[in-house]
């Protein structure tokens, strides 16, 4: 897996998480939103009493937060990265994971406009577990 190179803006949003919310942080993503990936057992420091350091972060980088918890099974980092979406099912073959929909709304905010969503979903994935590829059925 290559390593992960950050500009200097994400280091310091990084840091600046860090410091407020003594949770450590694996992974950042800036674009429209800043996606910070916690470590295991970490997203409750990461999130604080009643949201308080999300909405403090927020108001600080003038961004909208969303976290996501790391998990070394990538079947259940999945499930982490698409929460709130709930589906039926989610299975890993050959390096192929599948998340199985309960429903088209569901699909459709998965996949996103212009598979904006399942992209972008894929390069995380991909960016930490190697060659997995994700695809929604």
């Amino acid at each position: 897996m290559a390593r992960i190179k950050y500009s200097a803006d994400i280091i310091q949003y990084i840091s600046i998480f860090e410091s407020l919310t003594a949770a450590k942080v694996k992974d950042c993503i800036v674009n429209e939103q800043i996606l910070f990936i916690v470590n295991e057992n970490d997203m409750g420091k990461a999130i604080g009493k009643h949201g308080s350091n999300i909405k403090r972060i927020e108001n600080m980088m003038k961004k909208r937060i969303r976290l996501v918890e790391f998990n070394d099974d990538i079947v259940q980092f999945v499930q982490n990265l698409i929460y709130p979406v709930s589906a039926k099912e989610i299975k890993e073959e050959n390096g192929i994971v599948n998340i199985y929909c309960n429903d088209a709304k569901s699909k459709g905010i998965l996949i996103g406009r212009d598979r904006h969503k399942i992209n972008f979903i894929n390069d995380i994935v991909k960016r930490h577990f190697g060659s997995a590829e994700v695809k929604v059925v």
